[in-house]
């Protein structure tokens, strides 16, 4: 049986765009990918790349507060959004059109459309054209999830935060998940009132308890105004905003509201049931290690599959994916051990087990130090880091990092590559310390202070 094209990538996000151009550029396939809004997907058009930018841009009052301790006669004037916004549009646009490039010059069809799937082998355009390939590949991504509730109409999502006209003056964030902590960091540094309501104990659910508590505590000190075991029960139009009631009995005005309840699979309308694709609970698309659904003509990577929702995840997927299915490699991701960033102010980094996984799993040592760093304490500041060692007692192989300091996303990424090849308690203490630096506490800790 002919085809119209070897692989048909539903979606033009990081996963989509490595897997097709990696099948095409590498591996000489035809390929070909649809992708109805903008080339880059969420990473690069509403997510990472945007958000990493706005933490750049509310980190400078800081900066300037510290320069003056330093010595220096500094100020900073009034932040204008609208020049900081367009020079942020011009940048993504440069950034989808390498996208855009990279593709066409592998080799790939890029059809600027919806695509949804007609059978197995065969996907439906916007304008009803319809085009056949031996393999098809799902990688539409996710979209912010808002719960039903009365004035939910009224609440915006991360999606939308980058394009308001207006920076609201006050701003209500609702989630504790990474999102909606790094919005609420973002948009305190820049000037705004932000108050975070949370349902559960305590924010930045799932990572490291202690570390997640060290950053929760700095973001109240540094202005913003954390509500735990709250969350909004209606959202009403005010005189002066949007009035929210909480289910503390509190009533509080706002200019926006943004809601960061966590992210859904986007795959909603691609025909994927009816050809037997399996979904979960949470409409995920459901794979093997492969990438491969029930359907063996059709494979899903990144976010819609809802494994670990990073964008190198997406990509490494897609690489292997392309590898496996038009290379003759069969690959596969290993998502047991990965570094994360949160964005937050201070940044968490984190690889591996939480304290609290790892004493599930195994008798630990749990090697901790926190403390005023050089520079900030310079400068009469009372923020703290924090560095931590999970290390298991029988192997004595690191089994998680945790580093709440400014740049510890830079640091994780280096510990992670100590800790992808089983670096040992012991290697980390052979290690000569870099002074004065932050970083130097990792292999300078030398007693537990919590064993079990």
């Amino acid at each position: 049986m002919s085809f119209d094209y070897d692989l048909f990538v539903i979606g033009g996000g990081s996963g989509g765009v490595r897997a097709a151009r990696i099948a095409a550029g590498t591996h000489g396939a035809k390929v070909a990918l649809a992708e109805e809004f903008r080339m880059g997907g969420t990473c690069v058009i509403r997510g990472c790349v945007p958000k990493k930018l706005m933490v750049y841009a509310s980190s400078y009052p800081g900066m300037v507060d510290e320069a003056r301790a330093y010595g220096w006669e500094a100020s900073i004037g009034r932040f204008e959004w609208s020049d900081f916004r367009t020079k942020l549009e011009t940048e993504l646009t440069r950034l989808e059109t390498a996208y855009r490039s990279g593709l066409t010059n592998a080799g790939v069809t890029v059809f600027d459309s919806r695509a949804v799937l007609v059978d197995a082998h065969t996907v439906k355009l916007a304008d009803g054209k319809t085009v056949s390939a031996k393999h098809i590949l799902v990688a539409t991504g996710g979209t912010p999830f808002v719960p039903d509730f009365p004035g939910r109409e009224m609440a915006i999502t991360s999606d939308e935060i980058f394009n308001v006209k207006v920076l609201p003056k006050r701003v209500l964030i609702v989630g504790g998940g990474y999102i909606a902590s790094e919005f609420a960091c973002i948009l305190n540094g820049l000037g705004c009132e932000v108050a975070q309501y949370y349902r559960g104990a305590q924010i930045l659910r799932g990572f490291d308890e202690e570390a997640r508590g060290h950053v929760a505590e700095a973001m109240r000190e540094n202005g913003v105004d954390i509500h735990c075991g709250t969350t909004v029960m209606r959202l009403e139009k005010a005189d002066d905003g949007i009035r929210a009631v909480a289910t503390d009995g509190s009533e509080n005005v706002f200019d926006a509201v943004l809601y960061a309840t966590g992210r859904i699979p986007n795959s909603k309308g691609l025909g994927l049931e009816d050809l037997g694709v399996k979904l979960g609970r949470g409409g995920q698309i459901e794979v093997d290690d492969y990438s491969q659904t029930a359907v063996p003509s059709i494979f899903a990577v990144g976010d819609v599959t809802d494994r670990i929702n990073l964008t190198p995840v997406a990509i490494r997927e897609g690489h292997a994916f392309a590898d496996t299915v038009f290379g003759g490699q069969r690959r596969c991701v290993d998502h047991s051990l990965f570094a994360s960033a949160v964005f937050t102010q201070p940044e968490m980094g984190t690889i591996g087990m939480t304290e609290e996984a790892a004493r599930a799993q195994e008798p630990i040592e749990v090697y901790a130090t926190a403390f005023r760093p050089m520079q900030s304490a310079f400068a009469g500041e009372q923020d703290r880091v924090l560095m931590k060692l999970i290390v298991s007692q029988e192997s004595r192989k690191v089994l998680g990092c945790h580093i709440v300091a400014p740049g510890a996303g830079e640091m994780i990424q280096l510990v992670g590559i100590a800790m992808t090849m089983g670096v040992t308690k012991e290697q980390f203490d052979a290690t000569i310390a870099v002074h004065p630096t932050m970083s130097e506490e990792l292999v300078t800790m030398r007693s537990p202070v919590r064993t079990g």
